[in-house]
């Protein structure tokens, strides 16, 4: 049986060296403190491993996996999934941050109003604005039409919700987070965004600027219910 009160934190980095350290120090220091924190290097060709050795030398509660080769965030998030001993599942992207109070508040919010997934509002590194603030005045299933207004790294779920949908959908190697909450809402899931940013996000070098083309085809075919053409 799944422990009730831990949250497992799943991070999956790719060459990440520049960031990965700040990025899960922000885990680490969480005033919630029941946590695993499960990282898997996927396959990096940088320092990224030798700097996660070191750390989890110094943090019992890193558990620590490493990929020969590079599969792909979709595959790694579900290897990680499978690997969770907390009933409470929380993702975290390698090159973000997340505010002290993030999974303590998360948590609160999710037992309150009884849901099945939470996420919260983010601010950009690069600027500090408020990540799709004007989305916040429109029906959610509005807006998730257009596109996916919920952060992927700011999730907060378990792990029976992520089993109702059989986890991330690998045919999906790019906009696996928009399939998930797709997927989700088809099942649905009651899903609810806390209106304050407890997420530092990225939006320079990262994957949706680096692969924006594919992000968009992956996205489209969410929108129309198809299965993408090609496989990675």
């Amino acid at each position: 049986m799944k422990n009730s009160n831990l949250i497992s934190v799943i991070i999956s980095v790719f060459n990440g060296e520049n960031s990965i350290a700040e990025s899960l120090q922000s885990i680490q220091e969480q005033s919630y403190k029941n946590l695993e924190i499960l990282v898997l290097d996927d396959g990096s060709t940088d320092s990224t491993y030798k700097i996660l050795n070191e750390i989890a030398k110094q943090d019992k509660r890193i558990v620590l996996f490493k990929n020969p080769k590079n599969i792909g965030l979709t595959k790694s998030l579900n290897f990680l999934l499978s690997n969770c001993k907390g009933y409470f599942i929380a993702r975290q992207d390698s090159d973000d941050i997340s505010k002290v109070s993030r999974l303590k508040l998360q948590i609160e919010f999710l037992k309150k109003y009884n849901l099945d997934v939470c996420t919260t509002l983010a601010q950009s590194i690069q600027t500090g604005k408020t990540l799709h603030k004007k989305s916040q005045y429109f029906p959610q299933s509005l807006v998730f039409r257009y596109k996916n207004p919920y952060i992927h790294g700011s999730l907060l779920t378990t792990i029976d919700t992520f089993k109702s949908v059989n986890f991330y959908d690998e045919r999906f190697y790019y906009a696996q987070d928009y399939k998930l909450f797709s997927d989700l809402i088809k099942k649905k899931k009651k899903i609810k965004i806390i209106k304050k940013p407890l997420y530092l996000l990225n939006q320079k070098n990262n994957i949706s600027s680096n692969y924006y083309d594919e992000q968009q085809y992956y996205a489209e075919c969410v929108k129309k219910g198809k299965i993408p053409n090609f496989e990675n």
